[in-house]
C-alpha cells in the first residue's frame, strides 16, 4: 500500500498546489476477465471531489463501490482493466501514471482503509512494528521516537492498554482491534485522499464514533478529502457532505447528504433507506414492500423448554491469556522477585454467566476486546476456558476438549458464523463446496454420491442451490472462490454454511457486519422465521443494537470481560441502567428517516 517517495526521481504536482478539484472522475468503466467472458463491474462513473470534502459511497455488495475506489488507487486485481474513462488527482492522470508514480503516489497522497483488516496485516510482524515501518518510510518519525509515535497513533484511534497492544501480532487481536490498527496504519501518513472500504465493519459504536470524528477531525484540520464505501446509512447521513448511491455498476443518484436522505430521488434509494433499522420499526419493515406484503407462512411455535433446563447455561465463565511482556515465573527464579498472577495473565472473560432458552435469541452487546468473541469461541468449544461450567441440553460440553468437541455427536446441533467471513473460507473452496462442507461430514446418508467431484448427488446439489437462496446468495456465484467474492457476498456462504444442519443453537459472531442494508433485511427476516419453525436458538454477538433490538429477546451487555447488565431488549435498550450501555446506545448514528 505504501511505497518509499524519493524527491529526486519523483516530480508529481502536490496536492496543495493542484487546481480545481482534488480528485475528478469521468465516464470510468471497469471490466474484469472471467471464464464466463467479460464482465463489467462500473460502468460510466462520474464523481468529483474537492479539497477537504467527504464523499460517501453507498449500494448493495457488488454494486461496485469497492471497485472505484481500487481503480482510483490503481491497484485493481490482475483480471480487471480500466476499459474507457479518465481519473485525474491533483493534476495527474492517474489512468495513464507509471506503476512507479502510483506507487510514489500511494505513499505520499493516497492511503487507504482495507474492507477486510486481517489481509492487510503482516501476520508474523509485530503490529507497533509495522506502524513504524510506515512512520520511518514517511519521515513521520526518527528511530529513537518511532516508538513514542506508534503509541500515540495508538491512542488516537482508542486502542486499549496501547503499549501492550504495540507488541501483539494480528493473531493475537480480536476483529475489532485489527480494524482499528489498519485505520491507524493509514492515518499515519496523512495523506490528502483517504479512501475508506468499510472502515467501521468490525467496530463498536463507541470506538466508530471516535474513528469517525477524528478522521473528520483531521479532514478538516488537513484540508484532506475522505472517500467513504459503506452500507451504514446512518453513518453516511452522519459524516459524509454528499453521498452517491450506486447499483449494478452504475451511478443512480448523487445529491448532498442531508438532501439524499430526507427525500431520495430514486427508487433504489428508497429501497436501502426502508431497509436500514431503526427505532420504532418491525424486521418485516425493513423488506421490501411487496415481498413484506406477501408475508411468510404462519410461524409455527417453538418447543416450550422449561426454565430450569435451559438449552444453553454458561457459569462463572473465566479465560486468561499470558500478558505479553510480562514477568515469567522461569526469570522469577533468577531475579528472587516473585511474579504477581494479575500481572501475568490477561483476564478476557471474567467470571460471566448467562442462559440462553430453547428457541430464544439472547444478544452479547459491548465494545470490541470486551470479551463478546473469545465467550462465543469458548461456548463454540474452539477454544478452551480457564474455569467455569458450560452445559449444553443438560450436557457438560466444557468438560470435552475443544479438540474432541469437533468429532462429537453434540457438534451439529451447534453452529456458528464466525465474525471474519474471508478467515473462515477455505481459499480452495467454491461457495458451493464451503455450504456443502458440513452436509457432507456430518448430513446422513442421504447425501450420498457425487457433485461437483465432491460427493452429494442432486440431493446435495438441490440443498445447497435452496441454502443460497435463502440467504440471497445468487446461484452463478456458487462456483467462485472466495477471493472472487466481495465481503458480503462471503458472509452469505458463513451464514448458509451455519444453518444448513438446522441446528438447535447458531452462534453468530457480527453475522450481518458485512452486509449492505437489503440483504441485511433478509438475513434477519431469514433467522426469525428459522427460529420459530425449526426452534432455533441464537447467541447473537454484535455491536449494532439497532439490529440487535430487531431480533433479540433479551440482551447481556459485557464491559472488560464483565456482565454490566443484563434483561429483555426492551429494559435494556429503552430504558439503561448502567451508564456504559447509555453511552453504547448515545453513539449509534442514526439517518436522517
Amino acid at each position: 500500500m505504501h511505497g518509499v517517495v524519493d524527491p529526486a526521481t519523483v516530480a508529481l504536482a502536490p496536492a496543495e498546489e493542484a487546481r480545481g478539484p482534488l480528485l475528478n472522475v469521468r465516464d470510468l468503466t471497469v471490466e474484469f476477465a472471467t471464464r464466463r467472458g467479460l464482465v463489467r463491474a462500473v460502468e460510466k462513473v462520474n464523481l468529483t471531489l474537492a479539497k477537504g470534502e467527504t464523499l460517501g459511497i453507498v449500494g448493495e455488495s457488488g454494486s461496485g463501490k469497492s471497485v472505484t475506489s481500487y481503480t482510483v488507487m490503481r491497484i485493481l486485481d490482475r483480471a480487471g482493466h480500466i476499459a474507457e474513462g479518465a481519473i485525474t488527482f491533483s493534476g495527474i492522470d492517474v489512468a495513464h501514471a507509471s506503476e512507479r508514480e502510483m506507487r510514489d503516489l500511494r505513499g505520499r497522497e493516497m492511503s487507504m482503509i482495507f474492507q477486510n483488516p486481517r489481509a492487510a496485516l503482516n501476520p508474523i510482524r509485530k503490529v507497533g512494528h509495522q506502524i513504524g515501518d510506515v512512520l520511518l518510510q514517511h519521515v513521520q518519525a526518527q528511530p529513537g521516537n518511532v516508538k513514542e509515535k506508534v503509541i500515540d497513533v495508538l491512542n488516537q484511534v482508542r486502542i486499549a492498554r496501547p503499549e501492550e497492544r504495540y507488541h501483539a501480532y494480528p493473531f493475537e487481536l480480536s476483529g475489532g482491534m485489527c480494524q482499528r490498527i489498519v485505520i491507524a496504519l493509514a492515518l499515519a501518513c496523512r495523506p490528502q485522499l483517504l479512501i475508506a472500504d468499510e472502515p467501521t465493519t468490525g467496530l463498536d459504536v463507541t470506538t466508530q464514533k471516535a474513528v469517525m470524528e477524528l478522521v473528520t477531525e483531521l479532514t478538516r484540520a488537513r484540508g484532506m478529502s475522505t472517500i467513504l464505501i459503506t452500507h451504514d446509512l446512518g453513518l453516511a447521513a452522519t459524516y459524509c457532505d454528499t453521498v452517491m448511491v450506486m447499483e449494478k455498476g452504475k451511478v443512480v443518484e448523487t445529491a448532498p447528504a442531508e438532501q439524499i436522505f430526507r427525500n431520495p430521488q430514486h427508487a433504489y434509494t428508497r429501497k436501502l433507506m426502508r431497509a436500514t433499522p431503526r427505532p420504532g420499526i418491525t424486521l418485516k419493515d425493513l423488506l421490501p414492500e411487496a415481498e413484506a406484503e406477501a408475508g411468510a407462512a404462519p410461524p409455527v411455535a417453538p418447543m416450550v423448554v422449561s426454565d430450569a433446563v435451559p438449552l444453553l447455561k454458561v457459569e462463572a465463565l473465566v479465560k486468561e491469556y499470558p500478558r505479553q511482556g510480562a514477568p515469567s515465573a522461569f526469570l522469577a527464579k533468577f531475579t528472587g522477585k516473585a511474579v504477581d498472577p494479575k500481572d501475568a495473565t490477561f483476564r478476557a472473560v471474567d467470571g460471566i454467566s448467562f442462559e440462553v432458552k430453547k428457541g430464544e435469541s439472547v444478544g452479547l452487546v459491548g465494545e470490541s476486546g470486551c470479551g463478546k468473541s473469545t465467550t462465543s469461541t469458548i461456548v463454540m468449544r474452539l477454544i478452551d476456558s480457564t474455569s467455569g461450567r458450560i452445559t449444553f441440553d443438560g450436557q457438560d460440553i466444557g468438560a470435552i476438549p475443544a479438540r474432541e468437541f469437533a468429532h462429537h455427536p453434540l457438534r451439529r446441533r451447534i453452529q456458528m458464523v464466525f465474525q471474519d467471513p474471508t478467515e473462515s473460507l477455505n481459499p480452495r473452496y467454491t461457495a458451493a463446496r464451503a455450504i456443502a462442507d458440513p452436509l457432507l461430514r456430518m448430513g446422513g446418508k442421504d447425501i450420498k454420491g457425487t457433485f461437483g467431484g465432491f460427493g452429494g448427488g442432486s440431493a446435495l446439489e438441490d440443498k445447497v442451490e435452496e441454502l443460497a437462496r435463502m440467504v440471497g446468495l445468487p446461484a452463478d456465484l456458487l462456483d467462485r472462490f472466495p477471493h472472487q467474492l466481495s465481503g458480503g457476498q462471503k458472509a452469505r456462504v458463513g451464514i448458509a454454511r451455519a444453518i444448513a444442519l438446522k441446528p438447535d443453537l447458531v452462534i453468530l459472531d457480527e453475522p450481518t457486519a458485512a452486509l449492505d442494508v437489503s440483504v441485511q433485511a433478509v438475513v434477519l427476516n431469514l433467522l426469525e422465521e428459522l427460529k420459530h419453525t425449526l426452534g432455533m436458538s441464537y447467541l447473537f454477538v454484535s455491536h449494532d443494537l439497532h439490529v440487535v433490538r430487531l431480533l433479540c429477546d433479551r440482551v447481556i451487555v459485557m464491559r472488560q470481560g464483565r456482565v454490566v447488565e443484563e434483561g429483555t431488549s426492551e429494559q435494556v435498550l429503552e430504558a439503561p441502567k448502567d451508564a456504559y450501555t447509555r453511552e453504547l446506545i448515545a453513539a449509534i448514528p442514526h439517518p436522517p428517516v
